[in-house]
């Protein structure tokens, strides 16, 4: 779970610092969303999964694992870049860096639920 975990926050960390920094690029993004703003949202979606593992290593296993499954669900945001704008206009590293990010977050949240099944 810790890997996946790692795993996660790294494939989002990469997909949104190419967010931020090749902003302008991306098709139909808010004017109003800045780099700064990206950063902070990646720092506030991960400090979920960092409270479900404190969570989980504490003892807390059922809060650990549903604040974790909850940030393997924010993880599939990127998503939203086709919501707003065609698959299309797109450029191949957008691709990659959001369908990595939601590999990655599938694998979590289905370890996850594993751990719940028992």
């Amino acid at each position: 779970m810790t890997r996946l975990l790692l795993a996660c926050a790294a494939a989002s960390l990469l997909h949104f610092v190419h967010n931020a920094e090749y902003l302008q690029e991306y098709p139909n993004m808010p004017a109003t969303l800045t780099r700064a703003g990206v950063y902070t949202a990646w720092l506030t979606q991960t400090l979920i999964g960092l409270a479900g593992y404190v969570f989980l290593r504490r003892g807390w296993t059922q809060t650990g694992l549903v604040l974790i499954g909850a940030y393997a669900l924010v993880c599939f945001g990127g998503l939203a870049h086709y919501v707003v704008a065609p698959i299309s206009e797109h450029m191949w590293t957008m691709h990659a860096t959001i369908w990595l990010e939601v590999v990655v977050a599938a694998l979590l949240l289905a370890a996850v639920i594993r751990r719940i099944a028992g």
